[in-house]
């Protein structure tokens, strides 16, 4: 008998294929700043936010800038450069989210993108009525691979990490989801070359996932 009453979902790499689209935004807004992120992997990015990577960006620069600036900056550049998440979205998820309701699990989503946005692909892409918590990682003090958004997810969900299943890609967010006791299985990145070693389980697609449950 399976032993998860919950499901917590990651959003970027797991629902909507994101990541090349944030990749080059982000890139695309540094340059026109005259920033260089020429000593940084796409892999630093994957599964935070840019608030956590100010420090690794600017170096021996950060003091040089207003950094609140350059972030309120940043996310007003975001929004005039919309993400089109209908269009990104994984072909499975919708039908995987509606066989796992079927089957009674609770669900939740716990992503490091701030809550704005992830309203917004929630609304774009119609997945918003499935999830009885979201959580964005603006939200804490601390983003992923803190584990708190994880814990949090859960306890509003009313389930022990036991009995719950996180389904994450990145090496932050699996890290995160191992951290708050929680299973983790994670999406197989076949582009980046992200460390998923920690997770409980790899899988290529979430219909494989459902498959297992």
């Amino acid at each position: 008998m399976n032993k998860f009453k919950a499901i917590i979902f990651d959003m970027d790499g797991v629902l909507v294929d994101t990541e090349p689209y944030y990749y080059t935004r982000r890139q695309n807004f540094l340059d026109s700043k005259g920033i260089s992120i020429a000593h940084l992997s796409p892999l630093d990015f994957i599964g935070g936010n840019m608030r956590q990577v100010w420090y690794m960006i600017l170096r021996d620069d950060y003091d040089k800038w207003d950094v609140p600036a350059l972030q309120a900056e940043y996310t007003q550049y975001k929004l005039a450069h919309a993400i089109p998440y209908d269009t990104l979205l994984f072909s499975d998820a919708k039908s995987t989210l509606d066989a796992l309701k079927a089957k009674g699990y609770k669900l939740g989503l716990a992503s490091s993108t701030i809550k704005l946005e992830i309203l917004r692909a929630m609304k774009l892409t119609g997945l918003l009525p499935y999830f009885e918590v979201v959580l964005s990682g603006e939200d804490f003090e601390e983003s992923k691979p803190n584990p708190e958004i994880y814990e949090v997810a859960m306890a509003r969900l009313g389930m022990d990490p036991k009995e719950t299943l996180v389904i994450e890609d990145s090496e932050k967010g699996i890290a995160a989801g191992v951290d708050s006791g929680a299973t983790v299985w994670g999406i197989r990145d076949n582009v980046f070359g992200l460390d998923q070693s920690r997770a409980d389980e790899l899988f290529n697609n979430l219909t494989e996932i459902a498959s297992h449950l």
